[in-house]
């Protein structure tokens, strides 16, 4: 796999902690709108190295791609190359966006990795038919309904029923009888649980997906009081989308892991 790391200037003090980037979904190390880079770049101007890293598939790295759920390996290979290319690091906390958050703890999960300190968490993906209808229904179809211009559009033709019938697909989904939820969002929960290092859980205050996410942590028993756990630390990105795309939303997000970071013990 191919990686860059990101160091601190010559004579900036050195911390004894780096910051490995997860990178979640088809993108490569760069970043949605070169988020992974802005962050990188301002953590380590603040002293603390940072690795970004191409899963295998993707970017410079050649291979298959991988699902988040099988990328432990890589996610291990990435803590230990950043060891032997900066000795002086101690600790590492891993950052992840979406399925790279989820990653980020199913790593945790198979591991008990001493060398993790921290976990920072950006949106993390919990995706499943029932979680999805429950966000859709509560802070988009209840919304649109609420709204005049919607009715005034469906009278008028000028939109069809489709949102309607979606929304009926929605509620079907909640009413229907499901098996237990994929491993995968257990694990997470389990890794959240057991995890005594210090976790920054980052939300977009208009994506669906972190919506979700609470949704399902605050409706799943296995997620029973885990945010409000000791050493965690949760915070809205105001205005922010999924990724974070805006400039405003970028700086929130890096100043935000920075200060966090600057507090990690």
């Amino acid at each position: 796999m191919l990686g860059i790391v990101s160091l601190p200037a010559s004579g900036t003090p050195l911390q004894h902690t780096a910051l490995v980037v997860v990178v979640g979904g088809a993108q490569y190390r760069a970043g949605s709108h070169r988020q992974f880079v802005q962050i990188a770049r301002h953590v380590a101007d603040a002293g603390f190295p940072a690795l970004r890293f191409d899963f295998p598939g993707m970017g410079d790295s050649p291979g298959e791609p991988l699902a988040f759920e099988d990328t432990s390996v890589h996610i291990a290979a990435a803590v230990t190359a950043v060891h032997q290319h900066c000795p002086q690091v101690k600790q590492v906390v891993l950052l992840g966006l979406c399925d790279g958050a989820s990653a980020s703890l199913l790593y945790w999960h198979v591991s008990a990795d001493p060398r993790v300190a921290g976990l920072a968490l950006i949106n993390p993906w919990v995706r499943s038919e029932v979680s999805l209808a429950r966000a859709q229904v509560k802070h988009y179809y209840l919304w649109r309904l609420a709204e005049s211009a919607f009715w005034k559009k469906l009278l008028s033709g000028k939109i069809g029923w489709r949102a309607l019938k979606e929304l009926g697909h929605s509620l079907r989904a909640l009413r229907a009888k499901h098996p237990e939820q994929p491993s995968f969002q257990e694990a997470m929960a389990e890794a959240c649980r057991r995890f005594e290092g210090r976790i920054l859980l980052l939300l977009s205050e208009r994506d669906l997906v972190a919506k979700e996410f609470l949704e399902h942590a605050q409706t799943d028993a296995r997620w029973d009081g885990l945010l409000e756990r000791p050493g965690l630390s949760q915070m809205t990105i105001k205005g922010a989308d999924h990724t974070c795309s805006s400039s405003t939303a970028s700086r929130q997000t890096e100043s935000f892991v920075l200060q966090w970071l600057k507090a990690l013990r």
